[in-house]
């Protein structure tokens, strides 16, 4: 068609012809079958089942990223990457049946119990509120097209598209159903019920088989909560896994050490770990911020960073219970660990213009000194990513900060690298970031075999709101934990970049 012809071509005619026509009619079906179907299913797509000895509302909603919502009001929600489909299955807790719920905490035997028929119970409650979303929405779009047209046949069609829409959503939720989901949940809500609700991840050392088993242990932990609101049951030890707490980059915010006490006492924590930048010049009179670790009840190991003094290094090591690792392996709670402090000092300019490439290659000589010791070591820590990434194939885990924001990466050779964010929130400096919002308080409580020094999970903790009491905590459950370190994977993790981090030639965040 020629320019001449398609300038000469009517399209406003053309639009209202198309418009008046059936292909608008059925479009304003459609959209009307769609709203009529969200309205239905907002308004009635509830169902309350028995779950063990809970009372569950199960409700059904459209959403872009699909996944299922468990409501533990008020300690917070948990969230689970259970299917890819544009549905949200939310379930909350209406009522806790207390006889059934002593029944199950004074009788070891009744969880087992439990296990075995919970998985029909949320059978019958799933089917019981597809049923119920199905005819909600095909109620909603069917009340909407005859409020709209005032034509039954276009209501039935608008109803019929509900319904489809719908089916088709719940059959492709139905196909990318993950159970295992449910061992890395997401936690939003109170940091004081957070280790309950969670879990226990000492349960990951032993791998979970059983679906029915993981909701069992959910709704046991659960249902004791609400059964004891007022005294929230201790975070049950373990003798066969070590807890070790990250922390690092608190940049002497005294808020940090009320946020690590707490994590410490709530998860029942064997070690801290800090990898650096306790304060922010290193000088003198920030040596009084140091004696707050002393009032921590574990050892805490400490590497020195960038804005860390010797200074500072020796009033770390004043305090009973620091280990302070500088080139040095020590063996602290049942793990041997190896530690450097950065070579570079912030205020001091002769040190701080050292490359990263230097910084690189001193990483390169400990990690070599490290490979050829007697002992085998378990955890390195560091302060930067450029002077860590020599130890890829050299220890199973290397811990570092210094960025201010939290990442992990699997190394070519099998060593897993954790970067912590800023437990101090970055200090000062965070209320200055460009983005309007300050930085998040960070750390990560990590799961280690205490026969292999393995890790085996890890949560990771991101604290905010109101006096630091809401907190977000992620599960993550490591894929292949007693891999081979040193030689190369056959294929390389899933989600991740499958080499080690590259060191690039500018400053860090520190």
């Amino acid at each position: 068609m020629s320019w001449e012809a398609i300038r000469a071509y009517d399209f406003r005619r053309a639009f209202e012809r198309v418009t008046s026509g059936r292909l608008w009619r059925w479009g304003c079906v459609v959209v009307a079958g769609l709203v009529g179907g969200w309205l239905g299913l907002a308004l009635g797509g509830q169902v309350v089942s028995p779950i063990g000895p809970a009372d569950v509302t199960f409700s059904l909603t459209p959403q872009w990223h699909g996944e299922t919502v468990v409501d533990v009001a008020p300690l917070g929600q948990l969230a689970f990457d259970t299917h890819r489909a544009p549905l949200r299955l939310e379930a909350t807790i209406s009522d806790i049946r207390l006889a059934a719920a002593e029944e199950m905490f004074t009788d070891p035997e009744s969880i087992g119990r439990m296990a075995a028929g919970i998985g029909q119970d949320l059978r019958q409650g799933i089917t019981d509120l597809v049923v119920r979303a199905l005819a909600a929405g095909a109620l909603g779009a069917l009340l909407l097209g005859l409020l709209l047209f005032r034509n039954l046949w276009r209501a039935l069609a608008g109803s019929a598209i509900a319904v489809l829409v719908l089916a088709g959503a719940g059959a492709g939720a139905a196909a990318t159903f993950n159970p295992s989901a449910i061992v890395e949940p997401r936690y939003t809500g109170l940091i004081a019920g957070a280790p309950q609700v969670v879990g226990s991840a000492e349960a990951v050392v032993d791998q979970f088989s059983q679906y029915q088993e993981q909701l069992a242990g959910l709704v046991s932990n659960v249902s004791r909560l609400y059964e004891a609101t007022s005294t929230l049951p201790v975070y049950e030890e373990d003798e066969a896994v070590v807890r070790v707490l990250h922390v690092s980059d608190i940049h002497l915010n005294p808020a940090s050490w009320s946020i690590i006490g707490t994590l410490q006492r709530q998860y029942g924590v064997d070690v801290i770990v800090d990898s650096g930048d306790l304060t922010d010049r290193g000088s003198a009179a920030e040596d009084a911020f140091a004696a707050e670790i002393a009032d921590l009840e574990v050892p805490y190991v400490w590497v020195r960073g960038q804005h860390d003094s010797t200074g500072t290094q020796r009033a770390v090591e004043s305090q009973p219970n620091a280990v302070v690792l500088d080139g040095d392996v020590r063996e602290v709670a049942g793990l041997t660990f190896y530690g450097a402090g950065d070579p570079r000092f912030t205020p001091d300019a002769t040190r701080i213009n050292l490359t990263v490439r230097e910084v690189a290659e001193l990483g390169e000589e400990q990690a070599e000194e490290v490979a050829g010791g007697r002992e085998e070591v378990d955890v390195a820590v560091l302060h930067t990513r450029a002077q860590a990434e020599a130890f890829d194939g050299v220890v199973p885990l290397v811990l570092t900060g210094d960025e201010h924001r939290r990442s992990t990466i699997l190394g070519d050779l099998g060593t897993r690298f954790l970067v912590q964010g800023s437990t101090g929130g970055a200090g000062l400096s965070g209320l200055d970031h460009g983005s309007g919002r300050p930085v998040p308080y960070q750390a990560s409580v990590l799961y280690l075999d205490a026969e292999t020094g393995r890790l085996q999970a890890r949560d990771d903790i991101d604290l905010g709101g109101v006096g630091l009491t809401s907190a977000q905590v992620e599960r993550h459950i490591e894929p292949d934990p007693d891999r081979l370190v040193g030689e190369r994977p056959t294929a390389p993790e899933s989600g991740s970049p499958s080499a080690t981090p590259s060191v690039a030639e500018s400053p860090t965040g520190g």
